[in-house]
Order: structure tokens, then C-alpha cells, then sequence
């Protein structure tokens, strides 16, 4: 498939990333404000995800449910979600409506704050309030990840990172927010020079930079806060005991074992993730094999990256095969299972199938991925917004292909030793 990629920026900061895709008459809108959760600060946390809700309430020019009302109007989709370094909204609509999308996104940039109010507040409080409880509160094992992150992310001199509250925020904080809050971080983060409006698919490029420039260009740029010195992924993680059991309402015991790795797009983000495909991606993987199969000790086990750009999480979760005997004894018997085969990798690196196999999958999933217009608008926002290269998206299957066998083993001996690992053993209430 011929690819063709341009980048610029409009004179208020705005990057515009425009990208051909003729295949189908179909036209991605993606806009990608550079604030998340780790924006926020200890006391005030949730803003950010509160504030993805608020921009779906209506502009100066948009009634209330104008936004979707005007997409659905025409065939297109649209949505919005918050993590802890950017907030995105897009739209995948039939190209001749490209120029709807971008004034949709354009109104509420640009005049938003003259149509929020205190009852648009109040609804949307309670919606993410409500979110919270069915997705957090209320949800078997839904602390465990919260706790888990508390314990992980920690700085050499005992203090939160950034990462350490979840991006929807404590219920505490989210009762105390205010209207004139939301409107301050409003402010405060979107600007055009905190974004990146990626438009792919069906377009003209040059017409499309034109229509960027009409609808965009004129929102002004402002100064951006500072954001607080963090310490590299090396110098993050628990100082002393980092493990806790919860009790929870739950079935079955499970094990959550995390490390601190260098950030999306490193070296070290790359070997990672195809060492959680290694140990549990199919059948076959170490984890799966072993716990699932062999031992029948665990009814299920996952690792995983998260795609954060300070640094990010590597997690090893497994859920237990039952609770008799010894609920907490299964979950300890589980999580001694994973952190053996952890060793294993540190000690002896994964064998040259083992990789092979990992690079299969991971190639795979990322060619599957191209064909999703809307994923591939994603991608390159995200890489433009945290690698400053839009193009550096479609490196990925070379970066895969370069990982070793002796680079996964140096990384997890490096990072993945006992005295880095925060820990959550979540056991059934009596």
C-alpha cells in the first residue's frame, strides 16, 4: 500500500498530520490534546476524564447533543476517551462530510467554556461518579489495578508520580470539583499548541490543509503550565514492602505482580512487549502452558505494557483455578508460579522460538490494525504527540523484528528483580 504522510503546523502551534488512504470513501478526524491524568494533581484528580465528558455537552454554536446528533446525521461515528497523557476525540464519517468534523472540533476548541453551565456540570459529575462505582467500586477485583499503581508508582523520595492516581480519578476528588475547576483546566491545557489534528483516509491533503487552516488557525495559542520535573523509570518504584492482600466479593483469587519500564516508544517499551506476548499470548506461552495446562493451578493469565510515555507498567496477572483449599494460599502458590518463570527470563532470556513466535503475533495484530482507518488516525497522533514524528507509527514491525533474545533478558534482569515489583493479592471475603 503506497503511503502518503505530511506534517505542519499552523501559525497558532496547531500540528495537522494528514495522511491518504483512498481505499474506501471514508475520512478520520483525530485530535489529540497532550493532557491526561498525570496533569493532575494530588486532591484534584479526574479532571481530565470529567473534562473529556464535558466537551460532548455543546459549544457556543452545538446544542447539547449537537455532536452526535450532526455525525449520526451523515453515517459517521464518534467518541472520546482520557488516559494518563492525552485526551482524544474523533469521528470516522463519509469523506464529502469531512469538513462537519472539523468544525465540530474546531467549536468546541474554540468556544466552549461560553456554553458550559452549573447543570451541565452537575449531570456529568454524576455520570463519571456513577462510572466510577460500576467500573471501579462495585466491579469485582476493581481496586486491585488502583492499588496496584499506588504501590508501583513512587519517586526516590516517597512521593506520588503522576501515574500513581487512575485516570477516572477518587471518588473524594470528584465530589469536590467545582465548575470554575473544569473551566481553569480547561484553559489551562487546550490550546491548539497543546494538540495534534491527524486526518486520514479518503482526502486531498492540500484541501485538506486548507480546511484545517479556515476552521482552526484563528483559535489562539497561550502559554502552557509547567509541568513538574519526574525521575526516570529507573529511579520509580516501591521503597520497601510494595505487596497487600485485599479482600474482595469475588470467586476466585488472583495475583497481580508489576514493574516500572522505560515509556512507550524506547527500546526497552519494544522488548517488553514482546516479552508479555512470550510469557502469555495463546496456548503456548510460557504462563499459559504451564499455569493453565500443566499445573492447572490457574484458570487464567495475562502480561501486558501499558502504553504510557514517562515510563509504564509491566503487569502479570493471574487468576486462580479455585479457592478450596486455601483461597489466599492458591493466589500465593500462582503469583510464586509467575515470578518463577520470571527469573527464568532473567537468568536464561526466551528461547530463539519462543521469539519467533512472539514476532509473529505482534506483526500480525499490527497488520490486522491497518486496516481500521480510525486506529490508524490514532496511531499517528500518537506518535506525533509523544515522538514528535508521525512516521515513527510505522516503525513499529521493524522495531519488533530487531528485538533479541539477549535484549529481553538484559531488560528483565535489569528491571524485573524482586525488589522493584509492587504486588496485589486480591482474596475472596470470608
Amino acid at each position: 500500500m503506497t503511503r502518503r504522510l505530511e506534517q505542519h503546523e499552523l501559525a497558532n502551534g496547531l500540528r495537522v498530520v494528514l495522511h491518504e488512504d483512498r481505499r474506501l470513501p471514508l475520512a478520520a478526524v483525530n485530535i489529540w490534546y497532550h493532557v491526561g491524568s498525570k496533569n493532575e494533581v494530588t486532591g484534584s484528580t479526574g479532571l481530565a476524564h470529567l473534562f473529556e465528558h464535558m466537551l460532548f455537552q455543546g459549544s457556543a454554536h452545538v446544542s447539547e447533543n449537537g455532536h452526535f446528533e450532526h455525525i449520526q446525521s451523515v453515517g459517521g461515528v464518534a467518541n472520546g476517551s482520557t488516559w494518563y497523557d492525552r485526551t482524544n476525540y474523533y469521528e470516522t464519517l463519509p469523506s464529502n462530510h469531512l469538513e462537519l468534523g472539523l468544525w465540530l472540533e474546531s467549536d468546541r476548541l474554540g468556544f466552549l467554556l461560553e456554553a458550559l453551565t452549573q447543570e451541565k456540570f452537575e449531570n456529568q459529575l454524576s455520570v463519571v461518579m456513577n462510572e466510577r462505582l460500576q467500573r471501579v467500586d462495585n466491579q469485582p477485583y476493581g481496586l486491585a489495578i488502583e492499588r496496584l499503581s499506588e504501590l508501583l508508582y513512587r519517586q526516590s523520595d516517597g512521593s506520588n508520580h503522576p501515574y500513581a492516581w487512575p485516570v477516572i480519578g477518587y471518588m473524594e476528588d470528584l465530589e469536590a470539583a467545582t465548575l470554575d475547576g473544569v473551566r481553569d483546566f480547561f484553559g489551562a491545557w487546550y490550546r491548539p499548541n497543546n494538540a495534534v489534528l491527524t486526518l486520514a483516509g479518503d482526502i486531498d491533503s492540500a484541501r485538506a490543509l486548507d480546511q484545517a487552516r479556515r476552521y482552526f488557525e484563528d483559535i489562539p495559542a497561550a502559554p502552557l503550565p509547567q509541568a513538574p520535573p519526574v525521575e526516570p523509570a529507573a529511579e520509580i518504584g516501591p521503597h520497601g514492602t510494595a505487596r497487600e492482600v485485599l479482600e474482595d466479593t469475588i470467586e476466585l483469587p488472583r495475583s497481580y505482580s508489576a514493574w516500572c519500564l522505560d515509556g512507550y516508544g524506547s527500546d526497552d517499551w519494544h522488548a517488553g512487549a514482546m516479552l508479555a506476548t512470550i510469557l502469555s499470548s495463546g496456548m503456548t506461552s510460557r504462563l499459559h502452558r504451564d499455569l493453565v495446562y500443566e499445573r492447572q493451578i490457574a484458570q487464567s493469565v495475562s502480561a501486558m505494557i501499558l502504553p504510557t510515555e514517562i515510563c509504564a507498567m509491566f503487569a502479570v496477572v493471574a487468576t486462580c483455578q479455585s479457592r478450596e483449599p486455601d483461597p489466599l494460599g492458591n493466589a500465593e502458590a500462582v503469583e510464586q508460579a509467575v515470578l518463577e518463570h520470571i527469573e527464568a527470563i532473567r537468568a536464561q532470556g526466551p528461547t530463539e522460538s519462543e521469539l519467533e513466535r512472539a514476532r509473529r503475533i505482534l506483526l500480525l495484530d499490527y497488520r490486522d490494525s491497518e486496516q481500521d482507518l480510525a486506529l490508524c488516525a490514532d496511531r499517528l497522533s500518537a506518535a506525533a504527540t509523544y515522538l514528535d514524528d508521525p512516521a515513527l507509527a510505522w516503525t513499529e514491525p521493524d522495531r519488533l523484528l530487531r528485538v533479541d533474545a539477549e535484549q529481553i533478558r538484559g531488560l528483565a534482569e535489569r528491571t524485573l528483580g524482586q525488589e522493584r515489583r509492587a504486588a496485589v493479592v486480591v482474596a475472596p471475603k470470608a
